[in-house]
């Protein structure tokens, strides 16, 4: 890379992990035109700066009011009170976004008489806040380049909204699905016409008829190596290919990978669409709902026609009339439903506001398809959505709601004890490079008060677990109306459910991978909790298959991974551990001299006996290290395992999935062994010193790593420590290591140089293609992709659904949403409702209930059940805390219990009989 483009790449990593490096490349060379800086609008900006387009022209005539601040993240009280306009306003504080963007803006007019040929130098043309006479004009011209300028049509009115998109008459996507393709291994192939692919019984093919694969490292059947053949599936674990007859026997071995197929799209003028409308259904359970928005908002373009303005808030008179036109409007549609009434007065009482969290999901999904329209990497929207109401984004739009105003006495109070990393920037929009090494919390809310200063921000570093529950308290928990979280793991959302449960709270729950995104709505006594289903538990790679048969990358980076985290973190902290109950090496020495065995000591003395102390030292581990590693592994393995060696079935041993391994020869002239020298040895150099023993090679893939703790050490690996006890309190020296922290971000540490190193070495050994760094970054760091167009969506989508919580709708109008903007999929469903429990009669339990029983100071554990007999009229069988068990009858000497008092906050639980 040159400079500038690796600077963009670090910092847009996750990015440029979903997209690719060839659409982050086109990117970088389009210009878009955005029209409209509303809410909406600069929505839009917001995300397509973020991405890294090559230059953006901002356009708008209108100047800042007031009403903006409520829907316009970006326009601040000044620029209403020195009366500039929108694009001024808005236009700097965009182009901060990224510096390596160029912003600019248009301010003069663009209507029915504007000459349109200056948009000829745009790949992408966005217009918001446009009435449909200059959409049907400016649509008609882009369409009718050569090539075709892309249009994308968006509008925002209250509770309604609709995208239209036109990408011209062949459009052609280069990945319609954006999944990354999966090596899946060969079981057999059959030798008939047609052959027949079986794959491994625990790896299902996941391939659709039609589709093409091709093929690596197959033995015997050769011809097939390289080679592309379209699939007709028979079974989740086979399908054939084609004539296989003429072909070589097949062997053994082998795997097979899909080739994406382009495939190219075909638009339609919004002249020609508005009859009959190509539409996303979001919410199956309203399949007519598309339609009827869409008609409603025509008649909402023809008022606007007839009137210059939109309906008046609250007038019966404009929402009769919208009423009206929206009937006219529906009997023209090729594909008639039934008027919704109630949507159309709705629409009317609120067209001329402008819900920011609406915006918000909405411009995520229309900026993603103007990255798609640019790129061609992505399934285009065919070619309308419309929708109903239904971290950083999440506080902007609580700014702009005015959730937490100190003039209400509210608050809004987050938590985060991460710094801002530059990896953040190209997403989390209120940071700017010189709030890098910044903690998020602090800065985040500094960055929201500009949006709104009258918003109440409590900002903490705290992480949100068990070790906090003395800030995070019932008492806190108490004073707060619902909690939202933006969590990156399943353990810490299960926590703050589980909390959020036991104080009748509820939980807002979001989270998104790439262009995936899912929001999960949990009300006290109406729906499920998030702890009410379970994922299922992430596959872990086999001991053996780490240890001595890795068959893909992931395997070799997941080990290299393994022993940083072993040499570097682990034995320094159980070194250190020893010397915290041993504190005086004396004492120690003594005691060993003794022959006296110490608990803990075995690490603590082979890391005493082969610790370096100079750095001509640490470069010879490392040099052993290597041989250790990439040689005299491979040789023990063919050793114990000769090319030839045959599994009691007469099958090879060395057969798909498993590879022979190659020894590796050092050459201090090759810069992949130059850079695993130098980064191991740089890590030496902070601790002590790496065991080395010999052990035997595990096959079983249920075998666990062995303890080895209880190995032996030699008599001269003890005189040896001995030696060093005894130097380290002659010198006074401080017996204590430095464990390193794997940080997969600050590239000057050498933490990332070694796990790419050591995998790329792994897997060369083993014949695996490696990584590149970036790849090997995202695995071993656990890196979830994420990309500002889902951010912003899943942010807008819960915020609605705070709207909701804090108005005490009904169960129906919550929606849980999971979407896919790379096909694209939305999906509304409404939450799991709560179950509940019958006990008897009209009594009923849920998760949500709690029962609470009133006692006094000399209260018994029997005077407790006699409670619950006589409150509910129920028998109580056993008594529980948690996992503990208070009162069992079958268990001994706990009848001896019922006598006894206990603090009745403990008795939380009662297991009664029906």
């Amino acid at each position: 890379f040159s400079a500038d483009t690796s600077q963009i790449s670090i910092g847009k990593f996750r990015q440029r992990y979903v997209l690719g490096d060839s659409a982050m490349h086109q990117m970088a060379q389009s210009s878009v035109f955005l029209s409209g800086m509303g809410g909406l609008g600069v929505e839009i900006a917001k995300n397509i700066v973020l991405a890294g387009v090559k230059a953006v022209t901002l356009h708008d005539t209108k100047q800042c009011e007031t009403w903006d601040l409520g829907s316009n993240f970006f326009i601040r009280k000044d620029d209403v009170s020195h009366h500039r306009t929108r694009v001024e306003a808005v236009c700097p504080r965009v182009a901060e976004l990224n510096p390596y963007v160029h912003v600019d803006m248009l301010s003069s007019a663009l209507d029915d008489n504007t000459d349109l040929s200056f948009l000829k130098k745009y790949q992408c043309v966005i217009l918001t806040e446009a009435r449909l006479s200059l959409q049907r004009r400016v649509n008609d011209f882009c369409h009718m380049q050569r090539p075709p300028i892309r249009f994308i049509g968006c509008d925002a009115y209250g509770v309604c909204v609709r995208v239209f998109c036109d990408f011209g008459e062949e459009f052609e996507v280069s990945d319609p699905t954006g999944e990354e393709p999966k090596e899946v291994f060969i079981q057999s192939i059959t030798q008939d016409n047609p052959g027949v692919i079986t794959c491994m019984d625990n790896q299902p093919h996941g391939l659709q008829t039609g589709q093409s694969v091709v093929f690596r490292e197959v033995n015997g059947m050769n011809e097939l190596n390289g080679s592309v053949r379209q699939v007709s599936v028979l079974s989740p674990h086979s399908f054939a290919i084609g004539d296989t007859s003429q072909l070589q026997p097949y062997a053994h071995g082998g795997f097979f990978v899909l080739v994406k197929t382009p495939k190219t799209y075909r638009f339609e003028t919004l002249e020609r669409q508005l009859c009959d409308p190509q539409v996303l259904t979001p919410d199956f359970s309203k399949p007519e709902a598309p339609l009827q928005i869409h008609a409603a908002m025509l008649a909402l373009d023809t008022f606007q026609e007839q009137h210059s303005r939109l309906p008046n808030i609250g007038c019966l008179q404009d929402a009769e009339v919208l009423l009206k036109l929206t009937e006219e409007v529906n009997s023209t549609l090729r594909n008639k439903v039934p008027v919704n009434t109630d949507l159309v007065c709705c629409l009317s009482r609120t067209a001329r506001g402008s819900l920011p969290p609406l915006a918000a999901a909405v411009g995520g999904l229309a900026s993603q398809e103007a990255l798609k329209a640019i790129t061609g990497k992505f399934a285009p929207l065919q070619q309308w959505v419309g929708c109903g109401a239904i971290g950083c984004e999440m506080l902007k739009n609580f700014a702009l709601l005015g959730v937490g105003l100190t003039t209400n006495s509210g608050e809004v109070c987050i938590t985060d004890p991460d710094l801002i990393e530059k990896s953040n920037l190209n997403r989390q929009f209120l940071f700017r490079p010189h709030h890098i090494q910044k903690p998020k919390s602090t800065t985040a809310a500094a960055a929201t008060l500009d949006i709104n200063p009258d918003l109440q921000v409590d900002a903490h570093l705290n992480k949100v677990c068990p070790a906090t529950e003395g800030i995070y308290s019932d008492s806190f928990y108490s004073r707060l109306n619902l909690v939202v979280t933006a969590l990156d793991n399943v353990e810490a959302r299960r926590y703050v459910d589980s909390r959020c449960v036991s104080n009748q709270r509820a939980l807002l729950d979001s989270g998104t991978m790439g262009t995936k995104g899912h929001t999960e709505i949990i009300v006290p006594n109406l729906t499920e909790s998030y702890n009410s289903h379970r994922d299922p538990p992430e596959e872990e790679i086999p001991f053996c298959t780490l240890k001595s048969f890795p068959s893909v990358i992931e395997h070799t980076i997941q080990w290299a991974r393994d022993k940083f985290e072993n040499a570097f973190a682990h034995k320094p902290s159980i070194f250190n551990s020893f010397w915290q109950t041993h504190s005086s090496a004396e004492v120690v020495l003594q005691r060993m001299q003794s022959g006296e065995s110490l608990e803990g000591s075995f690490q603590v003395i082979k890391l005493l006996s082969r610790r370096p102390s100079q750095w001509e030292q640490c470069i010879t581990i490392a040099r052993l290290k290597f041989e250790k590693y990439f040689k005299r592994k491979a040789l023990q393995l063919l050793h114990s395992f000769p090319l030839d060696t045959r599994l009691k079935d007469g099958s090879l041993f060395w057969q798909s999935p498993k590879r022979p391994p190659a020894p590796i020869e050092f050459d201090l002239k090759n810069s992949l062994h130059f850079a695993f020298i130098v980064s191991t040895a740089r890590l030496f150099a902070g601790i002590y010193n790496i065991p080395y023993s010999d052990k035997s090679i595990e096959t079983d893939e249920t075998a666990k790593k062995p303890d080895q703790m209880k190995m032996p050490l030699s008599s001269e690996e003890e005189r040896e420590a001995i030696m060093q006890l005894e130097k380290a309190i002659v010198t006074d020296c401080k017996l204590r290591m430095t464990p390193l922290q794997f940080e997969k971000d600050d590239d000057s540490n050498g933490h990332l140089d070694f796990v790419a190193s050591a995998s790329a070495l792994r897997a060369t050994m083993y014949a695996i293609e490696p990584a590149d760094r970036l790849k090997t970054k995202r695995i071993a760091g656990k890196i979830i992709p994420a990309i500002a167009t889902a951010t912003a969506a899943v942010a807008g989508l819960v915020a609605l659904e705070l709207i909701k919580v804090i108005g005490g709708y009904e169960f129906e109008s919550f929606k849980n949403c999971f979407f896919n903007l790379a096909i694209p999929v939305v999906v509304l469903t409404e939450p799991a409702p709560v179950k509940k429990t019958l006990i008897r009669d009209n009594i009923y339990f849920s998760i949500w209930d709690c029962w609470t029983i009133f006692g006094h100071e000399d209260f018994t554990l029997s005077d407790f059940m006699n409670a619950v007999r006589e409150k509910y009229g129920i028998e109580p069988t056993m008594v529980v805390h948690g996992v503990k068990m208070l009162y069992v009858p079958v268990m001994p000497g706990h009848s001896k219990r019922l006598k006894l008092t206990y603090c009745l906050s403990q008795l939380s639980e009662v297991n009664s009989s029906s």
